[in-house]
């Protein structure tokens, strides 16, 4: 397992990963992108600033990448970075297949990326990702796997992904939407010639949705390393848009709500990597002062006051536009 590396970190930070999402392209749904991206969105542009990211990650302890296929081209941006820097050897690669990116570096495109869980898929995105990123690849996740997805029930295609962590990439999954838990389970009874599957599994968990918390914990049991994604919920949970209980806290501590909501994720014993999407190097600077931001019990049970519904929850998701 690539996370191995990260048992031997000594920097707090370590298990702070850095997800390309909000970089990788000109659109995404988190808020305040206008504020928060040069003002010309070019490939350029949006190139530098994800070396300006992986720079100031790297140099204060951050050791896991998170890209995808669908994420414009954070995946090309990314190997930039690591063949520039052939001497960093002690970070943990990852990226994910499933979403064909479709808006043509547009943020006002009709449709952004397009889901396939299909076999054909995975072999085109794979040669894709495998191009622009070679052996430095150690992590291929399934993108947003629900309950429903052929992924689940493929077996030629769990063959191929056998294979594939034959030949030492990791196979994961990340999962989306009010059913997490369900597909989280459902992926845990894959197995290929008697061995499980999936070595990872990425969910979003954060202090508005928790409802994937007791199916990750199953997953943690069962030995697979768990990554969380969106635990400032696409910016709900950070600067002037996090509940009142958030920003006490922080005022609290003189820090920022993001660290309290990403502090609240890496409190959970299951947590083994909690993704900052951040887009500039002030916002990764203040994320990861979560690594050192204590939470007592009182502090937590105000938070777990902040817990709404999981489909209420993922149509506010839904709503959240494209800029």
């Amino acid at each position: 397992m690539p996370f191995a590396r990260l048992t031997t970190a000594t920097t707090p930070t370590a298990h702070i990963g850095l997800g390309l999402a909000a970089v990788g392209r000109p659109g995404y749904i988190n808020l305040h992108r206008d504020r928060d991206l040069p003002g010309e969105r070019t490939v350029d542009a949006l190139r530098a600033r994800t070396h300006e990211l992986l720079d100031a990650a790297y140099a204060q302890g951050v050791r896991y990448f998170d890209a995808a296929r669908s994420y414009g081209r954070s995946e090309e941006f990314l190997g930039d970075w690591l063949t520039a820097r052939p001497e960093v050897r002690d970070v943990v690669i990852g990226s994910k297949w499933g979403y064909t990116y479709t808006a043509d570096w547009s943020v006002d495109a009709e449709a952004h990326e397009v889901k396939d869980h299909t076999l054909g898929t995975f072999l085109r995105q794979r040669a894709e990702s495998a191009a622009l990123l070679g052996d430095r690849l150690d992590l291929y996740q399934i993108h947003s796997v629900t309950p429903d997805s052929p992924a689940l029930t493929d077996k030629e295609l769990h063959a191929r992904l056998a294979a594939l962590a034959a030949d030492g990439v990791s196979v994961g999954l990340s999962t989306s939407g009010p059913a997490q838990a369900d597909a989280i389970r459902a992926a845990l009874a894959v197995t290929v010639d008697g061995e499980p599957l999936f070595r990872t599994v990425q969910a979003t968990y954060n202090a508005l949705e928790t409802s994937a918390g007791p199916a990750l914990a199953e997953a943690h049991a069962a030995g697979l390393t768990v990554i969380v994604k969106e635990a400032m919920a696409n910016g709900r949970l950070a600067g002037t848009e996090a509940p009142a209980v958030m920003r006490e806290i922080a005022d609290e501590e003189g820090l920022g709500s993001d660290a309290v909501a990403l502090a609240l994720v890496l409190h959970q014993p299951w947590a083994g990597v909690v993704l900052s999407g951040a887009a500039t190097v002030g916002q990764l600077s203040g994320n990861l002062h979560a690594a050192v931001l204590d939470l007592d019990d009182e502090r937590r049970a105000g938070l777990a006051a902040l817990v709404e519904e999981p489909e209420a929850y993922w149509r506010h998701r839904a709503s959240l536009p494209w800029s």
